[in-house]
């Protein structure tokens, strides 16, 4: 019987298509939970728990998940500051301040476009 490996193993993620670069960065923050973080974290610096609260519905190895993500690809920096217990703060590196301005007008617009979205399904599902 072959064995089964349980060990969590790092995603392999491909090197950017230098033709057009626009998928691999669509897959590095398109994630919903990739934006959230980046918007929270464009107010300033977190802690874990402070992202937990603030981002509803992620689950602890979601968050967990996404900010190495965003760590490895130097979105966000993790410091760890030496208290007792050890207190983990995320912040946002200079390259994901570039983006900050787009990631918030995009959520400014799912706010604002959510009832009409909503609506819009209403009356397609209505057709059916």
């Amino acid at each position: 019987m072959a064995q089964r490996n349980t060990a969590v193993t790092d995603q392999v993620t491909p090197a950017p298509n230098d033709e057009c670069p626009l998928p691999e960065v669509l897959r590095l923050i398109g994630d919903k939970w990739c934006i959230q973080i980046l918007v929270e974290l464009g107010e300033g610096p977190r802690r874990f728990t402070q992202l937990e609260r603030a981002i509803s519905g992620v689950s602890r190895r979601m968050l967990t998940l996404n900010l190495r993500s965003l760590e490895r690809n130097g979105l966000i920096t993790r410091t760890v500051h030496p208290t007792a217990p050890p207190s983990v703060e995320y912040a946002i590196t200079p390259l994901a301040a570039q983006i900050r301005e787009p990631l918030e007008a995009l959520a400014d617009w799912a706010r604002h476009a959510a009832p009409n979205l909503l609506a819009a399904r209403r009356a397609y599902d209505d057709r059916g």
